[in-house]
């Protein structure tokens, strides 16, 4: 059964790196997404795993317009309101369930789902997305697994997520079903805590050589 569901096919950031952000203070929020634009990125997913997630969104939504700003883990219908609500403009799941498909359909939220098994991509699909999120993509498979889904459903395309790091992201991004990768790497813990934007931007300069290198 395919359907007119809100997809997310051709993404308006540029960057293929999209840093995967769990935030304790959102006054973290503005300054960090100001270090990863200085370093090439122009896009981020702030996950809904604080009790502060929505307020960073909308503070980054007010202040910093030229983000393209995603909400993460978004796992529930009554989220789908509050990530728009809060101006998120596209939203993130680690599955992929009806009742969020039915939400961010009815809100025209472009939205990627999350997948780990053929028959989660092949499903997805027929709800009409052709971007998906692998995730964990390690656990998943990794590289071999987009290579072995590559084949049979060659009009998928992922945003592997879970376990890319800079050492092996050149290689998610040679796959020709890979469109971007997420990860963790680029915001550490620490950096956040001890407000180094600096080494923030640095992280975000390697990455952004390293995917310029896979364009």
């Amino acid at each position: 059964m395919t359907s007119n569901t809100t997809c997310f096919t051709r993404p308006a950031f540029t960057s293929r790196v999209v840093p995967v952000i769990v935030l304790g203070d959102a006054a973290h929020a503005v300054p960090l997404a100001h270090a990863l634009l200085e370093g090439g990125i122009d896009v981020m997913e702030i996950t809904l795993r604080s009790d502060v997630a929505l307020q960073a969104i909308e503070a980054v939504a007010r202040a910093v317009p030229e983000m393209h700003l995603g909400a993460g883990t978004v796992t529930r219908a009554a989220e789908v309101r509050l990530v728009i609500d809060a101006g998120a403009t596209f939203a993130l799941s680690p599955g992929c369930t009806d009742a969020l498909v039915d939400a961010v359909r009815s809100a025209h939220l472009p939205f990627i789902p999350g997948v780990m098994t053929p028959s989660e991509v092949m499903r997805a699909r027929d709800h009409g997305f052709t971007l998906m999120k692998l995730f964990p993509a390690t656990q998943a498979g990794g590289i071999g697994m987009l290579k072995a889904l590559g084949a049979p459903l060659p009009d998928a395309r992922f945003c592997p997520t879970g376990g890319v790091s800079p050492d092996n992201l050149r290689d998610f991004l040679a796959l020709p079903n890979v469109a971007m990768v997420g990860g963790s790497w680029l915001t550490p813990a620490d950096a956040l805590a001890q407000g180094d934007w600096a080494r923030i931007t640095q992280l975000a300069r390697t990455a952004t050589a390293l995917t310029t290198a896979n364009a």
